[in-house]
């Protein structure tokens, strides 16, 4: 593999259905710089949780969890974080769990995601006995202020949640969507707060079928130990999520159909096939103008914050309303049609003496889709550039650029020609074509009226500059033969 960023080859030996994303997040986890092969990278912390001795009442013939985490590993499922990967002691060790992976031909499979739920809190558990001291910071010497059972001994966060969502046939933005998301996360933290002193939180009425009879048989086999609890929470950004190959990270949705590669992703083909669509049906829905799968609403992530929020003990920060509204609009691929049948208005109007014509089309709903700015009588490089101006502004609106953003940057340009505007009772005064194009989309498609501009007259433009003549006779010679080098032009 060849990071982007360096020059130097690196070689990345991993398993042959891994991808790409997976042998570059390999690479960013390991800090040494030279080959790395997986399975002498996994040893490393796989050595570290097999080292550290069994917890107290714990079976005398139970296996140490390492041969099992290693093969959670190889199939994507459970992955550890970096401060465990790299073995440092001094931060919080965590897993990181893809619901996608537990989503079989029955539905969810509970109890395979119970087990490793399990699996994770006895390794964690068994790793913050033995470096308890070092994570804290606190010498032996002296009495720990605090009890080991009252302090968190590692993270299990959950990541791929609309893929699982998907294969579960569950739009991400629906209320079926966000109770099984709810009782998925309540079922992590019941396990982990399983023998704590902490109390589970109550799992909801979901699509998932028993989720409530085994967290209560997980509380039952736990009751009357005395564990550290485990922190849960949703994923953000981090190298683990290349490793174990999610679709997006943590709780958040897909706003593209497609990948980065141009084909579709696999949450794209399972909701379409759990409509009864193929990828060919699909593709023929959209020539036609219809809309295969709905599209997710930028407010769909707060909403899945919102109901998770009290069975986790953290989630990642909700991206601003701006920002998320433009990423779901400005999603790679998406691009949203006009309609067979175009309505919108034709206006003709002259600024300064020169004539413009402006054509807009509308989308379904009403709001602008193209525009046209044709001078029919400027030159020929005017008229090309206010064309290609107009279709640059129309790609921009059919996939999701806001009008505001361009009335914002156009509107009140100034530039010849300018000047009295005739045949729009609503502009008297514009300082460019684009400042009365754009004007008057807002007024139309914004419900905005913009006034015009201070008009500019001749007699009150800006003097002429001062020049560095006549500064007195203490110049300095610098001074006159600077002025002698000066000319002046009309």
């Amino acid at each position: 593999m060849t990071d982007p960023d360096d020059s130097a080859l690196r070689s990345v030996t991993l398993p042959a259905a891994w991808d790409d994303e997976a042998a570059q997040a390999l690479a960013q986890i390991t800090l040494n710089g030279g080959p790395v092969r997986l399975a002498a990278e996994a040893a490393r912390w796989v050595d570290t949780i097999d080292a550290c001795p069994p917890l107290p009442g714990t079976p005398a013939n139970t296996p140490s969890p390492g041969r099992s985490l290693s093969y959670l590993l190889l199939m994507q499922q459970m992955a550890p974080n970096t401060a465990l990967w790299q073995c440092q002691p001094d931060q919080t060790p965590g897993f990181t769990i893809r619901l996608s992976s537990f989503v079989q031909e029955t539905g969810f499979a509970a109890e395979h995601f119970v087990a490793c739920l399990r699996l994770a809190c006895d390794a964690l558990r068994r790793l913050h006995a033995v470096t308890r001291i070092e994570r804290t910071g606190e010498l032996p010497l002296f009495d720990l202020p605090a009890q080991p059972e009252d302090e968190a001994a590692g993270l299990i966060l959950l990541s791929d949640l609309d893929a699982c969502l998907a294969a579960l046939g569950l739009d991400y933005d629906s209320d079926d969507a966000r109770n099984a998301a709810c009782a998925m996360a309540a079922l992590a933290t019941t396990v982990a707060r399983a023998g704590t002193k902490l109390s589970p939180p109550s799992i909801p009425e979901s699509p998932l079928p028993g989720l409530r009879t085994i967290a209560s048989s997980v509380c039952a086999t736990e009751e009357g130990r005395h564990f550290c609890p485990i922190e849960t929470g949703f994923s953000s950004p981090a190298p683990t999520e290349g490793l174990l190959g999610v679709e997006t990270c943590g709780l958040a949705p897909a706003f593209s159909p497609l990948r980065e590669d141009g084909h579709l992703r696999a949450s794209t083909l399972a909701r379409l096939a759990c409509r009864g669509l193929t990828p060919e049906s699909a593709l023929a829905l959209a020539l036609a103008g219809e809309t295969p799968l709905p599209p997710v609403r930028p407010q769909a992530q707060a909403a899945m914050h919102a109901a998770v929020k009290n069975v986790v003990d953290f989630l990642p920060a909700v991206p601003e309303p701006d920002l998320a509204d433009l990423q779901a609009k400005l999603a790679r691929g998406v691009r949203r049609p006009l309609p067979m049948r175009q309505t919108g208005f034709t206006q003709r109007a002259a600024v300064g003496g020169h004539s413009l014509f402006m054509r807009t089309s509308e989308f379904e709903d009403g709001t602008l889709g193209e525009i046209s700015l044709t001078p029919p009588r400027e030159s020929p490089m005017a008229r090309g550039l206010m064309d290609c101006l107009g279709h640059a502004v129309s790609i921009g609106l059919q996939y999701g650029a806001p009008l505001e953003a361009f009335v914002e940057r156009f509107a009140y340009t100034r530039f010849g020609p300018a000047g009295t505007v005739e045949g729009d009772p609503s502009t008297a005064y514009a300082t460019s074509m684009l400042d009365y194009a754009f004007r008057t989309l807002s007024e139309a498609y914004l419900g905005e009226h913009m006034p015009d501009a201070p008009r500019v007259e001749p007699s009150s433009e800006d003097p002429a500059p001062m020049l560095p003549f006549g500064r007195g006779s203490g110049e300095s010679p610098e001074w006159k033969d600077r002025g002698r080098r000066l000319k002046l032009v009309s």
